[in-house]
């Protein structure tokens, strides 16, 4: 076990050493340009797009489908991979996640654009993602089905061996918490109330995102708020720390690896996923009227993740007052600070906060994966496949719950790794397409009409399920 710790160990430090970093910044920097920093430029329109409803009361809402990718970005990353790059890389490591975001919200509106143009038409409405669009426009089977596997590896087994260990990491301030049961016993019940959702299909996950995201949001900004507020004096010193500590290039380039530069751009991407190919995947269930509506959509949810909610974890923990320290890196650091402000009462607030986030970041996860599955395999799963694999989803969380958190940290950042991998290269060859809708819609926008896509209008030649 020890060898593949530090296999995997050195896989992730190769991947994000530079090449995942500059692909992800250049991409993203690249796309900023080609799209006039739609990132700004449409922010009005983006919240106009929001709200609306779709014609089918019984479709999947713009919505809808943002908080259901909301629900994997918001999650323990928000607040344990936070706590983690700032004991680790000091406080520099938020700018980093805001560059990372900001340039970052341009590739998912890219990806998730994609999505919506070459979605596929379903029973149950429509599906699609980085797998379709990668056999559609580039006729590449081989690689739609591995990007597929690298997306099944990341989200049903690396970043939920991770969240369920980084929920029950929020237990060990409590006196019953005994590090060689404690662990396995949480990893169960959550096991068990995932299993029972699971089993209650897939319109059940989206209601239960629905409702649970605003609300955990809301809460964890709103207590946030009150801690900074009570500690605004530090904020100068603050901002100041983290712009010295972000280009000081002599720490930086001097040991790269566990920098700030690196450990932002890893956790900002662990959060946020921009670029990463998940988000598309709920991108394609939305029922709009323009592909362009929902890759707004998605491109405000690396918003709400990184520059709402991870800034808030951030602010939380920098103005506290208590010293990074890479012992107490993830929870206990965030729940140190909370407490340091808010008293005992803020370890179970952190508690419940964070159950609540794992819980819908499990079950985001698990969507993305039956899609997967079901691309795979080249129809909808049986009964059968799904229930055997629904328990095995159930096993991964039970056992990270009891793992080493270096490793799963580990086995998370490869495996998304992989991802982007596939999917930054995908999106900069096919991105003119998603460009011309772009174009298109801002068209009918400045005709005063309700913007509705037909291939027809960008010349697009390949076949899709919808849009002719």
């Amino acid at each position: 076990m020890d060898s593949f710790a530090t296999l995997v160990g050195d896989i992730s430090n190769f991947m994000y050493g530079k090449l995942l970093i500059v692909m992800l910044l250049s991409t993203g920097i690249y796309f900023s340009i080609r799209t006039g920093l739609i990132q700004i430029r449409l922010i009005k329109e983006t919240i106009r797009v929001i709200m609306e409803k779709p014609a089918d009361k019984d479709s999947v809402s713009s919505f809808q489908a943002l908080m259901v990718s909301t629900a994997s970005r918001v999650g323990t990353g928000n607040i344990v991979g936070v706590a983690s790059a700032i004991c680790l890389g000091g406080f520099g490591a938020i700018f980093w996640m805001w560059i990372t975001a900001f340039f970052g919200g341009a590739s998912a509106f890219i990806e998730s654009t994609l999505a919506q143009i070459y979605k596929k038409r379903g029973k149950n409405g429509s599906y699609g993602g980085p797998a379709y669009y990668i056999e559609q426009a580039l006729h590449c089977k081989p690689l739609s089905m591995l990007f597929s596997v690298a997306l099944i590896a990341t989200y049903g087994v690396g970043f939920n061996l991770l969240c369920s260990y980084n929920l029950q990491s929020t237990f060990s301030p409590y006196s019953f918490y005994n590090p060689d049961v404690t662990p396995s016993v949480i990893g169960a019940i959550l096991a068990v109330l995932v299993g029972w959702c699971l089993f209650g299909g897939g319109k059940r996950v989206v209601k239960t995102a629905s409702v649970l995201v605003p609300f955990m949001g809301l809460l964890y900004v709103i207590v946030s708020a009150i801690v900074v507020v009570l500690h605004a004096d530090m904020l100068p010193q603050v901002f100041a720390q983290i712009f010295n500590e972000a280009f000081d290039f002599e720490a930086i380039f001097g040991g790269f690896t566990g920098s700030c530069v690196m450990l932002g751009i890893k956790r900002g991407l662990y959060s946020n996923e921009a670029g990463v190919g998940s988000a598309p995947n709920a991108a394609a269930a939305a029922d709009v009227t323009h592909p362009v509506k929902q890759g707004l959509v998605q491109m405000f949810s690396v918003f709400i993740d990184t520059m709402l909610l991870c800034t808030a974890t951030a602010f939380v923990c920098m103005t506290s007052g208590v010293a990074t320290n890479p012992d107490i890196a993830g929870a206990p650091y965030v729940q140190a600070a909370l407490a340091e402000t808010l008293g005992d009462a803020a370890v179970y607030y952190l508690t419940v906060a964070m159950i609540l986030f794992a819980f819908t970041t499990l079950l985001g996860n698990l969507f993305y994966v039956d899609n997967c599955l079901a691309y795979i395999l080249g129809h909808e799963p049986s009964k059968t496949f799904m229930t055997v694999y629904r328990i095995l989803a159930c096993i991964v969380i039970f056992v990270g719950a009891g793992a080493k958190m270096g490793l799963l940290w580990d086995i998370a950042d490869v495996t998304m790794g992989f991802m982007a991998l596939i999917n930054i290269p995908t999106i900069i060859i096919l991105g003119g397409t998603a460009i011309k809708a772009l174009d298109d819609y801002i068209a009918q926008r400045d005709r005063e009409v309700t913007p509705v896509f037909h291939k027809k209008n960008i010349a697009f030649k390949g076949e899709v399920d919808y849009w002719d």
